[in-house]
């Protein structure tokens, strides 16, 4: 299966080990709650879907490689403890906490989270020593004489061996009390999660052109080459900060990310076309609706590739803005939830306004700290807490300059600010859609019959900041021609069905 499909069977069974009965109890006792094996070749998404996973449960992530522990960190170091057993003492054998274990009580400490994953990665690579404990460990979730904490469940992973000489062949009596899960890589899922993350608009668009390159793992006479999900990502995240600082992105940068002598080369000299193309199409130009006519003739007679290209940058710049608009209008949501408490909290006699801003505050750094080590707060929601935070800091010093004489007085400040930052919010929704209008505008002009359209709504479709913009503000043509979209897949249905009949 892909990695999505895998994300929702981790998370059904997640879903069912959190079950409890009618007295508090797990409905599925720890000792029977199997692990979850994830079994795929490297760079695919394994542990980023664990993360994922438990930000949308709201659950703590504690992750370990197993590869560098060796038997004694494992399970914890033994010593001498003295016990008596009828009537005589003896000197038996004990065990500190495993470090792995200690790690999952850490983390319930300092965030408070009482249910999480704890993820193991490379378990089928552990060292001979530590090989036979960890059968005890994926039956009774044990580490020496200590257990994984009620509420936490265990997810492992691993790679094939043709992918990695360390693995360890599991025996049908371990592979018997695991659920396993295999994993394939599929550009397609993982152009979701690329778009959810901002993936550099070159790498999309050199991918949809060549789609075997997005993952690929070789053996040739200069040994293995790779490309992998993982190293465009990365890539990605290298791009973006170089074209900021004003840094070469070269073959030479490139081939540290893609380690596939071949397809460095070849996107190396994509990304040179695909910056000219930025240059030459005026991409800020065209979103404003004030595209020239000599860029409209170039569009209309580009090749199919260069279209594409041009898309991905239209797409960028847009998706830009709309991801602006949807990560401001979770931090107002925020900003509201924080403003209702204040308002209470000002109604009581001789309130501190200042007082009582820095106590939200407070609260928002504490959620972001605890977010943070837990792993329960995407970037988005991180985002939202610190803009939020940064706006209460605004509030608190116009409290400190205003000096309003009551609580209603001081509400009434705050109020007035918050509806500022409403109406700005609503500005910036009304420019994001007006570039969304234009890009339509644009590809309806200079590519009225090819499909350029349908893959721009499929693209829009796709994005998760492109969807929720869409279904909250709408845009009148995304809904026009997305009619046409959901026409031409029924046809291609209706055509695939009338091949497969035998007349």
């Amino acid at each position: 299966m892909n990695i999505k499909q895998a994300k929702e069977q981790i998370k059904i069974a997640m879903q069912a080990y959190f079950t409890k009965d009618a007295f508090g109890n797990y409905r599925i006792p720890i000792e029977k709650q199997r692990p979850i094996f994830l079994m795929g070749p490297p760079g695919i998404g394994k542990t980023a879907i664990m993360e994922q996973i438990a930000q949308e449960l709201g659950v703590g992530l504690v992750s370990y490689s197993m590869t560098h522990h060796t038997r004694q960190s494992a399970l914890g170091l033994p010593f001498i403890e003295h016990k008596t057993y009828g009537g005589r003492e003896y000197a038996v054998s004990e065990y500190t906490m495993s470090e792995i274990i200690a790690s999952v009580y850490d983390m319930m400490e300092t965030t408070g989270v009482t249910e999480g994953i704890l993820f193991l990665d490379e378990v089928n690579c552990v060292s001979e020593t530590l090989a036979p404990s960890m059968l005890q460990f994926l039956q009774y979730k044990v580490f020496g004489r200590h257990r994984v904490p009620e509420g936490w469940i265990v997810v492992t992973a691993g790679n094939p061996p043709e992918y990695n000489r360390s693995v360890r062949e599991f025996d049908i009596v371990t592979w018997d009390r695991l659920k396993r899960i295999d994993v394939e890589p599929d550009y397609d899922v993982w152009k979701e999660y690329a778009y959810a993350r901002s993936t550099h608009p070159a790498i999309l668009t050199y991918l949809d052109i060549k789609k075997p390159d997005f993952y690929k793992i070789e053996s040739s006479v200069d040994g293995k080459t790779f490309v992998t999900a993982r190293g465009w990502s990365d890539l990605s995240d290298m791009i973006r900060l170089c074209e900021e600082n004003g840094s070469p992105v070269n073959e030479q940068l490139i081939g540290q990310y893609l380690q596939n002598r071949k397809i460095a080369k070849d996107f190396a000299v994509y990304y040179d076309l695909f910056n000219k193309y930025r240059a030459d199409y005026e991409i800020d130009r065209i979103l404003a609706g004030k595209a020239g006519e000599e860029v409209k003739a170039r569009a209309k007679a580009a090749r199919f590739d260069e279209r594409l290209s041009l898309l991905g940058l239209l797409l960028d710049g847009a998706l830009e803005q709309l991801k602006a608009v949807c990560c401001e209008e979770d931090a107002l949501r925020e900003l509201l939830q924080a403003l209702k408490s204040v308002r209470l909290e000002l109604a009581k006699p001789n309130a501190d306004p200042e007082a009582v801003l820095q106590k939200q505050i407070d609260e928002k750094h504490k959620r972001l700290e605890q977010g943070r080590r837990a792993s329960t707060l995407s970037a988005d929601q991180q985002f939202a807490l610190h803009r939020t935070a940064a706006a209460l800091e605004e509030l608190r010093a116009l409290m400190q300059k205003e000096r309003p004489e009551s609580g209603e007085a001081a509400f009434k400040l705050l109020k007035a600010e918050f509806d500022k930052l409403t109406k700005a919010l609503k500005a910036q929704a009304d420019a994001a859609g007006k570039s969304l209008s234009n890009l339509f505008t644009f590809c309806e002009e200079v590519f009225p019959e090819g499909q350029e359209l349908l893959i721009l709504v499929t693209e829009l479709t796709i994005s998760n900041y492109g969807a929720r913009f869409i279904s909250r503000y709408g845009c009148k043509e995304y809904f026009a021609h997305n009619k046409e979209l959901l026409f031409y897949e029924r046809q291609k249905e209706i055509i695939t069905e009338l091949e497969s009949l035998d007349l």
